[in-house]
């Protein structure tokens, strides 16, 4: 798995990432967590090589919801419930981890 800072410096290569990089500011401090959640689910689904579509359909849901699930870490609007990261995974053929690591 690569790190965060792997992940990151990767991100910014495409300029999409920078723009989600920007919506990821809460005034000047920066939610590397958010972001790195982010980054997994969208890096899974394309490493499944699945679409949007293709992943609504194995969780039973519309594409839009998809893609609100996938810009909501962005966005900062919605926190995903543990239960929807769950079906997510299991549609991009992934297991969701959570852990807390001490600071």
């Amino acid at each position: 798995m690569k790190t965060y800072t792997e992940l990151f410096n990767e991100a910014f290569k495409n300029p999409t990432s920078k723009d989600t990089f920007k919506e990821l500011k809460d005034g000047t401090k920066f939610l590397k967590e958010d972001f790195f959640l982010c980054q997994s689910i969208i890096q899974a689904r394309k490493a499944a090589g699945l679409t949007q579509a293709a992943v609504a359909k194995r969780m039973g849901t519309k594409k839009s919801a998809v893609a609100r699930l996938e810009r909501s870490l962005a966005t900062r609007k919605h926190s995903p419930a543990i239960v929807t990261l769950r079906k997510y995974a299991n549609a991009v053929g992934c297991c969701l981890e959570i852990k807390l690591i001490p600071k």
